[in-house]
């Protein structure tokens, strides 16, 4: 038994978005292969259809999702349209499915409008920061409009972070978003929000100006907050798989 929400500007796909679950394995470009699988379709008329398919949680897991907590298709499915009506860019949503299997939540499914944004956070892991400064000040500066808007993106990580650079512009957009928040967002809460960013010490610093300026914080302690964090959360054992950068 599936479930299928359809967003009403895609009515007309909702023959193809039906059929996912059976053609997901045969066909579209794997983009992403972990715990989830990504895929991108590209439809008759030329669109590029990102769909997710989220793997079957564990027992428990199941449970929750079924009765007490939206599954994450469902919370990135409704949180993209408030990031939107916000005028925060993230993929159009199309549809999500939900399977169940027993009464529970199986597989379910993701499907976006394909972000042309090509480029990630991740290419600041190494290498200096001459010729890229203005891609972290736009960063940062986008961040500043996302914490003002009361939007916290709890996975704000690298590959989570897309953009382009556009002559004198660079543009962002924000993915896998189905772990936000929506509130208030404090001077503290807001500096670690960049812990997850993988980079030098350079990098933060530059980023810690430029947000103090934008949020109307002292730099200093600004700067010194994303370093903490930062370094709490780079040099936890579980993750020395990563380079820690200096």
């Amino acid at each position: 038994m599936a479930k299928l929400v359809l967003n009403e500007k895609y009515l007309y796909l909702k023959d193809w978005v039906r059929d996912i679950p059976q053609n997901f394995e045969r066909s579209g470009e794997v983009i992403y292969n972990a715990r989830n699988q990504i895929r991108v379709f590209t439809l008759p008329d030329g669109q590029k259809v990102n769909v997710k398919r989220y793997r079957q949680p564990f027992f428990f897991n199941r449970v929750v999702y079924t009765f007490f907590r939206k599954p994450k298709a469902v919370r990135a499915y409704q949180y993209a349209f408030r990031l939107l009506e916000k005028g925060v860019s993230t993929p159009e949503p199309i549809a999500y499915i939900l399977e169940k299997k027993c009464g529970l939540l199986a597989v379910s499914y993701l499907v976006t409008v394909q972000s042309p944004l090509k480029r990630n956070f991740y290419e600041f892991g190494k290498g200096p920061l001459e010729g890229r400064e203005n891609i972290l000040v736009a960063f940062a500066r986008f961040t500043a409009e996302l914490h003002k808007k009361g939007i916290y993106h709890k996975d704000y990580s690298p590959g989570n972070i897309l953009f382009d650079v556009c002559g004198d512009k660079v543009d962002f957009t924000v993915v896998d978003i189905n772990r936000m928040e929506f509130g208030e967002v404090s001077l503290e809460k807001g500096c670690k929000n960049f812990a997850r960013l993988w980079g030098r010490t350079d990098m933060f610093k530059l980023l810690a100006q430029v947000y103090a300026s934008s949020m109307g914080y002292d730099q200093s302690r600004v700067e010194k907050l994303m370093l903490q964090y930062r370094n709490e959360f780079w040099k936890n054992k579980s993750r020395q798989k990563y380079e820690f950068l200096e």
